[in-house]
C-alpha cells in the first residue's frame, strides 16, 4: 500500500504566500501527476466524478494503476470502503467516491498508508440550511443563501450550478451524503411548481458528489398551498394531498432523500393543532414518501410557553410515543435539552427512545459560539456530547452508540449538522469555521474520531505549503504552525464557555443583538419568560442557577441511573454541569476549595486571558500563512478579544449585584460599568469579507 502514497513536506516561514481568499477550502489544488483510473463497467456521473478527482489530485507515484471496483462485501457497510495495493473497493458509487477522496487527503498530509476497511458511523449525514426563499438565511452569518434568492428566484445560472457543484465537492470530501436546502421553519412556497423546478436543478448539480436533496416543509402546506381547509393528518383529503405532492416531487428528483419537519414548536404548525400526536403526523408523511424510499426527519425541538422547566418538555412528549413511528421516521434531536448552547448536558432523549429512530442535531454555525467572528472550533463539544454515557443499556452505552445502531436495532440512522454555509467568498464568513465544516463531516464519517487528530488533519489541508521542502521545513511548520494552532483550535470553545457561560450557565445571552454578546438582564416587558436570561440563572441574594433536582423540577429523573443520582448531588455533579442542574448560595464551597463566586469569576477572567492567547499565538503564525486570510483572522480575534471583556465585566457586575461580594483580587478588574454595557448591549459586527 505505501506505494500510493506520497509525502507531502510543508515549507517553513515563506515569503511572498499566494494570496488565498479561503475560497478553495481544504482542497486547495497540488501539483498531481499521472495516474491511470481503471472504472467499473458501467458509466455514471458519479464515477466520472471519481475518476477526475483521482487525476487532478494524485500526487502518488506517476503512472500508477488505481482499480475502482464495485462489489459487493458483507463487511462493507452503508457506503463504506475498502482500501488495498490495487485501488478502493465498495458496494456502492458513493463509496468509490468517499474512497478516492481517503487516498488523496492520505497523500496531501503525508499521513500513513492505511489499507483496510473503512465505514461510516451513520447511514445519512446531513447538513441542514436554515436557508429561505428570499436569500436570507437564519442564524447565518456568512452571507445570504447559496440556493435561494430574492430576485430572479427562480433562475438558475452558470454561476449557481459552479457553486453547488463546488459545495457538493466540499461535502463528498468528508463523506457528508445529504442536504436540506431550506429553512425548518419552512414556507409553503417551497412545494410549489417554480421553486421544485429549482430544486430540480440544485439535485442535477449534486447528485454527481453523491449528495442527496431534501427539503423542510411547512406542515400546514395543504391549507396555505393547497387550498383546504384542514392540515389534519389523519383527514384523507390532507393525506391525498402530501401523495400528491410527493409524487410530483419525485417527478422532478427521483433521489430526492425525504422532508424535515418542525411541527407543533415556537408557534409552527403541527399535528397538535388538530389533537394528534407527533407520530400521527410523522407517520403521515412517512407513508407518503415511503414507496420512493424517502425518509421523514421529525424534530423534537418542542415547547411551548411554560413556567415549568423547558428542558424537560421535549422527552415528556417523545418518551410516551416510543415505538409508535414508522420506520422510516427518524426523531431528530438537538445534542442538549435546550438550545444549542455552549455547553450543555446530552439530551435525555438519547438512548431513552428505545424503539425509534433516533439522531443527533449539531449546530455548526455559531448561534451562540460568537457567529463568524469568535473562532469556535466545535468538534470537541460533539466529541464530547458522542462520547458521553447514557446508561441506558448499561455502562457504555454512548450517545453514538444509541443513536448509530450500535445499541437499539433502528432501520435507519443519521446526524444532522445546521450548516454555516453562505455566499461570503470562504463560504463561513471566518476561515476557522471551516474547520467545523469539516469536522461535523469526519465525526459523522466517524464518530469515535478524535477532535486533535481533525484539527491537525484541516490545518495542513488548509494551511500547508509544498514545494521543495526540506525534512527540517517540516519539522519548523510543525512545531512553530501546527502545534500552536492545533493547541489553539482545541481550547476556543472552552475559552467561549469560559468567558460567557461557564459552571453550567446557559441562555444568558442578548436577544437585542440576535444572540451576540452577554444579556443576563434582558428580560423585556411581555416577553414570554423562557426566552429570557432571567428564567435560566435565576439569580438572587440567596444564590443562582436553575434547580433542577429531584426537589426541584426533577430533570435529573430523566437520565438514567447512576447519571441521575450522581447529577443530582452538588457533590457529585461535574463543576461545568453544576449551575444546570443546581441552584447554589454564592459562598457554596467548590470542589477547588473556592466559593462559587470566586470561581464563576476567575473563570470568566480565565476565558478573556485564553483569548489574549490566542492572538498571541496568531500573530506567531504569521510568516507560515498568506497575508489575506493571517489578516481576517488576525481582525477576528482582535474582536472577539474586546466582545470577551464585555461578557466578563457584564455577568460579573450584574451578578455581583446579588452576590454582594468583591471580585476576587486575581481577577482583572472590570473595565466598563454595568449601566454602560446595559445601555450598549453588545452589538454583532457584520464579518468584513463579501464575495
Amino acid at each position: 500500500m505505501k506505494k500510493l502514497f506520497l509525502a507531502v513536506l510543508m515549507l517553513g516561514p515563506a515569503v511572498g504566500l499566494r494570496a488565498e481568499d479561503g475560497h478553495q477550502l481544504w482542497l486547495r489544488p497540488h501539483v498531481s501527476v499521472p495516474v491511470t483510473v481503471v472504472l467499473p463497467a458501467r458509466t455514471s456521473a458519479l464515477l466520472a466524478t471519481a475518476r477526475q478527482e483521482l487525476q487532478q489530485g494524485w500526487q502518488g507515484p506517476a503512472g500508477a494503476t488505481i482499480t475502482l471496483s464495485l462489489k459487493k462485501d458483507k463487511a462493507i457497510k452503508y457506503d463504506g470502503f475498502r482500501l488495498s495495493a490495487q485501488g478502493v473497493q465498495a458496494s456502492t458509487e458513493r463509496g468509490l467516491l468517499y474512497g478516492v477522496f481517503e487516498l488523496l487527503r492520505r497523500q496531501q498530509i503525508g499521513q500513513a498508508p492505511e489499507a483496510g476497511l473503512s465505514n461510516p458511523s451513520y447511514e445519512h449525514r446531513l447538513l441542514n440550511h436554515w436557508d429561505n426563499p428570499d436569500g436570507s438565511v437564519e442564524r447565518g452569518y456568512a452571507g445570504k443563501s447559496i440556493f435561494w434568492r430574492k430576485d430572479s428566484a427562480l433562475v438558475v445560472t452558470r454561476r449557481d450550478q459552479t457553486l453547488w457543484q463546488q459545495y457538493a465537492r466540499a461535502n463528498a470530501s468528508v463523506g457528508i451524503n445529504g442536504s436540506v436546502l431550506n429553512n425548518v421553519n419552512a414556507s409553503p412556497v417551497i412545494l410549489s411548481a417554480g421553486y421544485l423546478g429549482r430544486v430540480k436543478a440544485i439535485a442535477d448539480a449534486l447528485r454527481p458528489y453523491g449528495v442527496k436533496t431534501y427539503l423542510s416543509v411547512k406542515f400546514s402546506s395543504p391549507v396555505l398551498l393547497g387550498g383546504l381547509k384542514t392540515a389534519d393528518p389523519l383527514d384523507p383529503a390532507v393525506v391525498k394531498w402530501w401523495q400528491g405532492k410527493v409524487k410530483e416531487i419525485y417527478q422532478q428528483v427521483p433521489d430526492f432523500g425525504g422532508f424535515l419537519v418542525k411541527a407543533s414548536s415556537e408557534g409552527q404548525p403541527g399535528p397538535q393543532d388538530y389533537g394528534r400526536t407527533h407520530a400521527d403526523g410523522a407517520n403521515m408523511l412517512a407513508d407518503a414518501v415511503r414507496p420512493y424510499g424517502g425518509l421523514v426527519m421529525w424534530r423534537a425541538f418542542v415547547y411551548s410557553p411554560s413556567d415549568k422547566d423547558r428542558a424537560k418538555q421535549a422527552y415528556n412528549e417523545f418518551v410516551p410515543l416510543d415505538g409508535k413511528f414508522r420506520d422510516n421516521v427518524i426523531i431528530q434531536v438537538k445534542n442538549g435539552p435546550v438550545d444549542f448552547q455552549p455547553r450543555e448536558p446530552f439530551s435525555p432523549l438519547f438512548g431513552a427512545l428505545k424503539k425509534t429512530a433516533v439522531m443527533p442535531e449539531f449546530q455548526i454555525t455559531q448561534e451562540y459560539l460568537g457567529h463568524a467572528i469568535d473562532l469556535a472550533y466545535l468538534a470537541p463539544m460533539w466529541e464530547e456530547c458522542l462520547q458521553s454515557d447514557t446508561y441506558q443499556a448499561g455502562p457504555g452505552s454512548t450517545v453514538a452508540r444509541c443513536t448509530n445502531g450500535s445499541v437499539y436495532r433502528q432501520a435507519h440512522s443519521a446526524m444532522a449538522g445546521v450548516s454555516n454555509v453562505g455566499l461570503d467568498r470562504n463560504w463561513t464568513g471566518h476561515d476557522f469555521a471551516q474547520a467545523n465544516w469539516y469536522a461535523f463531516g469526519r465525526l459523522a464519517w466517524n464518530s469515535s474520531a478524535k477532535s486533535a487528530q481533525i484539527a491537525e488533519e484541516w490545518l495542513k489541508l488548509t494551511f500547508q505549503n509544498a514545494a521543495d521542502a526540506t525534512p527540517a521545513a517540516e519539522a519548523e511548520w510543525n512545531a512553530k504552525f501546527l502545534t500552536p494552532v492545533a493547541q489553539l483550535m482545541l481550547a476556543s470553545r472552552e475559552a467561549i464557555v469560559d468567558y460567557s457561560m461557564p459552571l453550567g450557565l446557559h441562555h444568558i445571552m442578548s436577544a437585542t443583538y440576535h444572540h451576540y454578546g452577554p444579556g443576563p438582564w434582558w428580560a423585556p416587558s411581555g416577553m414570554r419568560a423562557d426566552w429570557t436570561p432571567p428564567y435560566y440563572h435565576q439569580a438572587a441574594a440567596n444564590g443562582v442557577g436553575f434547580d433542577r433536582t429531584r426537589t426541584g423540577s426533577d430533570a435529573v429523573s430523566q437520565y438514567h441511573e447512576p447519571l441521575a443520582s450522581q447529577l443530582n448531588d452538588p457533590a457529585t455533579c461535574p463543576d461545568e454541569y453544576l449551575l444546570w442542574f443546581h441552584h447554589l448560595p454564592w459562598t457554596f464551597r467548590m470542589k477547588s476549595g473556592r466559593t462559587l463566586w470566586d470561581e464563576l469569576a476567575l473563570h470568566y477572567d480565565h476565558g478573556v486571558q485564553q483569548v489574549r492567547q490566542f492572538q498571541r499565538t496568531w500573530d506567531r503564525a504569521q510568516p507560515y500563512v498568506d497575508a489575506e486570510r493571517f489578516a481576517a483572522v488576525q481582525n477576528k480575534l482582535r474582536t472577539q478579544s474586546g466582545n470577551a471583556v464585555m461578557w466578563k465585566d457584564a455577568c460579573l457586575l450584574y451578578f455581583q449585584q446579588f452576590s454582594r461580594l468583591p471580585i476576587p483580587a486575581a481577577v482583572e478588574p472590570p473595565m466598563h460599568t454595568l449601566e454602560a454595557l446595559i445601555k450598549y448591549d453588545t452589538p454583532a459586527p457584520r464579518p468584513a469579507r463579501q464575495p
